[in-house]
C-alpha cells in the first residue's frame, strides 16, 4: 500500500478513536465520581448509561449556536477550535503500539522517525494556552479575562519542572525520540523502566502535566466558585463541547506519555518484549500499552474528586519553590551518576532522599511561617471592657 494511503489511514483511526474516547471518558468520570460519592451516575440513557455520550453529543450538535453581541467573533469562534487542534497535532509523534510490529495496512505512528519527538510536544503542548487566553480575552468579560490570565501564568510556571522532568529521560536514553525510549526500557526488561531509576521526574511530570490540563486541583483557570465558569463563561453548545473534547484528548496524551516514558510503553514481561513472536503479538502489545494509559486516565479520574482545588498563590508556590528545585536537583544527579559511569540504581535511592528533603524543608518554611505571623486580636468578652 502507498505510503501516503497508510498516513490518511492511520490519522483517520485516530482521530476516530480519539473523539471516540474522550466522550466515553466523560462517562467514566461521571461514573467513578458517582460511585466515590455514593451515587448512581447517569442511568436513563441506554444500559447502565452508556449511551448518554450520544446523547450528550446529539445535544450539542443540535443546541443553537449563540455568539454574544459583545465579543470578539472571530477570536471568539477560533479559540475552542484551536483547543482541539493543539492536543490532537501533539498526538503526531505519540507511538501507540509497537512501531515495528505494525500491520501492513496502517502504522501505530502517524509520523515515524521523529528524533526530537520530546521537543514537538512540548512545543506544540505549550500552544494549548493560547486558545484559553484567546477564549477568555475575545469573551470581553471580567471573569473570562481572569480565568484567562490565570492558565497564562499557570502554563508558563509549570511548563520550566515538566521540561525539567523529561531532561533525565533524555540523558538516559540517550535520545528525545519517543519511539526509541519506548525501545530502549522494552529491551532492558521490566528493570529497565525508568520508573524505577526516575520516580521523582515521573511525579514532577505527572504533577506538571496535570497543571497545564488544567485538572484538579489546578484548575484555577475556571474556577467556579471565584469566576463563575472562568475562560468558557460566554461558550456554550458545540464551541463549549471543543473545550470539553481539547481538555480530555490532552489527558489521554498525558496518559500515553507517562506510560511510554516511564513504563515501558507496550512492554510486560512473559506477553509483550522484544523477542516475542506469536500470533496477534502486535495486539497483545497494542492491549497492553492501552491497559497502561488506562490505568493512568482512571488515576487522573480519581485525583479530581479526591484532592481539593489549590489557592493561587498556593498553586504558583507549588512550581517555583517545589517541582522546579527538585526538577533541578534531579537533573544533577543524573548528569552527575552518568558522568562518573555510576550504576543507575543509585538514581532510586536519589530521588527518594531529594523527595524527604524537600518535604522537611516545606514543612520546617510552613512553620517558620505559621509562628511569625501576627496573632489575631481577642474579642471583648460579653459586657467586658470594649
Amino acid at each position: 500500500m502507498p505510503e501516503i494511503l497508510i498516513t490518511i489511514v492511520t490519522i483517520s483511526v485516530v482521530i476516530g478513536v480519539i473523539l471516540g474516547a474522550c466522550s466515553y471518558l466523560i462517562w467514566v468520570e461521571r461514573k467513578l465520581s458517582a460511585v466515590m460519592q455514593d451515587r448512581i451516575g447517569p442511568n436513563r440513557v441506554g444500559f447502565w448509561g452508556l449511551l448518554q455520550p450520544i446523547a450528550d453529543g446529539l445535544k450539542f450538535l443540535f443546541k443553537e449556536e449563540m455568539v454574544p453581541s459583545h465579543v470578539d467573533r472571530v477570536l471568539f469562534v477560533m479559540a475552542p477550535a484551536m483547543a482541539l487542534f493543539t492536543a490532537m497535532l501533539a498526538l503526531a509523534v505519540v507511538p501507540f503500539g509497537p512501531v515495528d510490529d505494525a500491520p501492513w495496512f496502517m502504522r501505530f505512528i502517524i509520523a515515524p522517525g521523529i528524533d526530537i519527538g520530546l521537543i514537538y510536544i512540548l512545543a506544540i503542548g505549550s500552544l494549548n494556552v493560547y486558545a484559553v487566553v484567546l477564549g477568555g480575552w475575545a469573551s470581553n468579560n471580567k471573569y473570562s479575562a481572569m480565568g484567562s490570565l490565570r492558565a497564562a501564568a499557570q502554563v508558563v510556571s509549570y511548563e520550566v519542572p515538566l521540561g525539567l522532568s523529561i531532561i533525565g529521560i533524555a540523558l538516559l536514553g540517550g535520545t528525545l525520540s519517543l519511539e526509541q525510549i519506548q525501545n530502549n526500557q522494552a529491551s532492558a526488561g521490566i528493570a529497565g523502566w525508568y520508573c524505577w531509576t526516575q520516580p521523582l521526574a515521573l511525579l514532577i511530570f505527572f504533577t506538571a502535566s496535570l497543571a497545564e490540563a488544567n485538572r484538579l486541583p489546578f484548575d484555577l483557570a475556571e474556577c467556579e466558585q471565584e469566576l463563575i465558569g472562568g475562560f468558557h463563561t460566554e461558550y456554550g453548545a458545540l464551541k463549549f463541547g471543543l473545550f470539553f473534547l481539547g481538555e480530555y484528548t490532552h489527558i489521554i496524551l498525558i496518559s500515553f506519555l507517562v506510560s511510554i516514558l516511564f513504563f515501558g510503553g507496550w512492554h510486560f514481561p512473559l506477553i509483550a518484549e522484544v523477542g516475542s513472536a506469536y500470533p496477534l503479538v502486535s495486539l497483545v502489545k497494542l492491549g497492553v500499552l492501552l491497559t497502561k494509559v488506562a490505568l493512568v486516565i482512571l488515576l487522573i479520574v480519581v485525583i479530581r474528586w479526591t484532592i481539593p482545588r489549590f489557592r493561587f498563590d498556593q498553586l504558583m508556590s507549588l512550581s517555583w519553590k517545589v517541582l522546579m528545585p527538585l526538577g533541578v536537583f534531579n537533573m544533577i544527579a543524573v548528569a552527575t551518576v552518568l558522568q562518573f559511569n555510576w550504576s543507575q540504581w543509585l538514581l532510586l535511592p536519589l530521588s527518594i532522599a531529594l523527595f524527604i528533603v524537600a518535604g522537611l524543608v516545606s514543612v520546617a518554611a510552613k512553620q517558620r511561617e505559621i509562628k511569625g505571623r501576627p496573632l489575631a486580636p481577642q474579642r471583648a468578652l460579653a459586657g467586658g471592657e470594649s
